[in-house]
Order: structure tokens, then C-alpha cells, then sequence
């Protein structure tokens, strides 16, 4: 019975450790390749925030339509996205699960959570369908978004989803107990009339944004590379208030000023399907 629970212990540690900072540091500088990649990663983006508000524009948009949420919204995703084919238009009216489809037809991939390929990892993000250009928005880490001053050490205890940015604005990504809590409550209290300012759904098993699975991509290591790499992205005033309803993070702050802050994580190479995503935890672009 003590092995048994030893057994346990060892099993739950070797899941638990792909996000445990100490470990992660420690493996990082033991790492000369991974090391290579952190210290050589330049600081200028991937991608431009126009192009990743315009791959996002262009999923929600089609989003908006699939899930027969108008309320007008439909005239102007058309007039902020790329125009959609009548094909497009066709396939994903009235129909209520076609996140991943409206995916790969805007953006040409498919991403999914699956079991990781990396030993004792737990869940992971797997390309499924299609193929990743270098440079592309891949994925979102959904949470709410704490200023360097707000308060989250409750929500912090036992929790290895805090994402935290170069400014040192964090994100809390778990899906789970009070996180669940305060994120529902935050979305709820910024509803704009008929708008939602955010996306809930990302806290059950079927997001409707697809992309709003990031908080679950394994750090990478020796035998698994990293070919994704976050980036901090700053919703601009213009986004369309009508597709805010998509996105995975909201302000914890009912006063703050600032933009919202999201989280993407951009393709570092070409990716086929069938290749999990690996991130380094400690490259953030700015």
C-alpha cells in the first residue's frame, strides 16, 4: 500500500513538473539547444499585432456566422474580415460545431488537445489538421488578466497555468476552482448590452474559439524542440465589438484603462499535422 502511494507521488511529480518554474529553470540551463533558443530569440515580434488582430477578425468573423449570433454583428464582420466565399458562407450557416472546420478554412490548420507525446505530460496540443505556416497564429492562452499589482495569490495556490508576461501583467489560465470562478464573474459584469466582452466556453471541454487552448502546450526539451513561441498581443479599441464575444481573456480590473491583454502563441517553423506543439515557457516576445 506505501509503494502504491509512493508510485502515485512519482507518477503525479512527473506529470506536475513540466510546469514547476524551478524545474523548468534548472532543465533550461541544462539544456544548451534550449538555452541557445531563449537567448538568441529576437526581440522584435513574429508577426506584426495587425496581423494577428486580421487572422483572428477573419476566424471570429466566420465563428460569429456558424453560431447564428448577429444582432447586426454579420454586416460588420464583413466589412472587417477578409471576404468570404459563398462556399464559406454556405457550409458554416446554422451549424453550431463548426469551430475546428471554420479553422481550417480560415486559416488553413487544425489544433486539438490529445494525450502529449512527451512521458508522465499529461494533455497536450496537437496539430490535426493541415499545415502551419512559419509565422502563423496558432493559438491562444486563455485567463483572466491581472495587473502587476492586482491580487492573486489565492488563485495562484497549487495552480500551473499563471502565465506571466515581460511587464509582469499575469494571466491565470487554469479552468478550474476559483479561476473558474472569478473569470465567469469578470465576463459576466463586462457585458457591453447584447455583447459578451469575452469568451467562457474555453472553460469546458468545447471551446468555441478553437484557438483558446494554449494554456495546455508543453514546454519543450531535448527530443521535442520548440516550434511555437508566445507573444504578447494587446487588443486594439478598433477590434469589432461584435467578435469580442470570442475572446479567451478579460480584465480582472473593472477600471483598468489599458487594452486587453492577450497572450498567441506564433509558429516558429512550419508545422505538419500530427506534430505536437512545443513552446519554451521562458521565450515571450514583446
Amino acid at each position: 500500500m506505501f509503494r502504491a502511494a509512493i508510485e502515485r507521488l512519482q507518477n503525479k511529480w512527473k506529470s506536475y513538473r513540466h510546469r514547476f518554474v524551478p524545474w523548468v529553470v534548472l532543465n533550461l540551463f541544462k539544456n544548451e539547444k534550449t538555452l541557445r533558443q531563449v537567448t538568441e530569440r529576437a526581440k522584435d515580434k513574429l508577426v506584426a499585432d495587425e496581423e494577428v488582430s486580421r487572422s483572428l477578425v477573419k476566424l471570429f468573423g466566420v465563428l460569429l456566422r456558424s453560431h447564428g449570433v448577429d444582432h447586426g454583428g454579420l454586416r460588420a464582420a464583413r466589412a472587417h474580415s477578409p471576404k468570404l466565399t459563398t462556399r464559406e458562407e454556405e457550409q458554416y450557416g446554422g451549424d453550431p460545431a463548426c469551430g475546428h472546420n471554420a479553422m481550417l478554412q480560415t486559416l488553413g490548420f487544425c489544433i486539438d488537445r490529445q494525450p502529449s507525446t512527451l512521458p508522465f505530460a499529461g494533455t497536450g496540443v496537437f496539430v490535426t489538421k493541415g499545415f502551419v505556416p512559419k509565422g502563423s497564429t496558432v493559438a491562444m492562452y486563455p485567463g483572466t488578466v491581472y495587473q502587476a499589482h492586482e491580487p492573486i495569490l489565492l488563485q495562484s495556490i497549487r495552480n500551473s497555468f499563471v502565465f506571466r508576461c515581460i511587464d509582469g501583467v499575469l494571466i491565470d489560465g487554469s479552468d478550474k476552482g476559483i479561476s473558474k470562478m472569478l473569470f465567469k464573474s469578470c465576463s459576466g459584469r463586462d457585458r457591453l448590452g447584447p455583447f459578451m466582452m469575452s469568451d467562457t466556453s474555453w472553460l469546458t471541454a468545447a471551446p468555441q474559439n478553437p484557438l483558446a487552448v494554449g494554456q495546455y502546450v508543453n514546454n519543450c526539451s531535448n527530443e521535442f524542440p520548440a516550434n511555437v513561441c508566445y507573444q504578447e498581443y494587446d487588443v486594439p479599441h478598433k477590434f469589432p465589438i461584435e467578435l469580442r464575444q470570442y475572446l479567451p481573456n478579460v480584465n480582472y480590473s473593472h477600471d483598468s484603462q489599458r487594452p486587453l491583454r492577450c497572450v498567441v502563441l506564433v509558429s516558429l517553423r512550419d508545422i505538419v499535422a500530427g506534430e505536437e506543439l512545443f513552446s519554451n515557457y521562458y521565450t515571450i516576445v514583446h
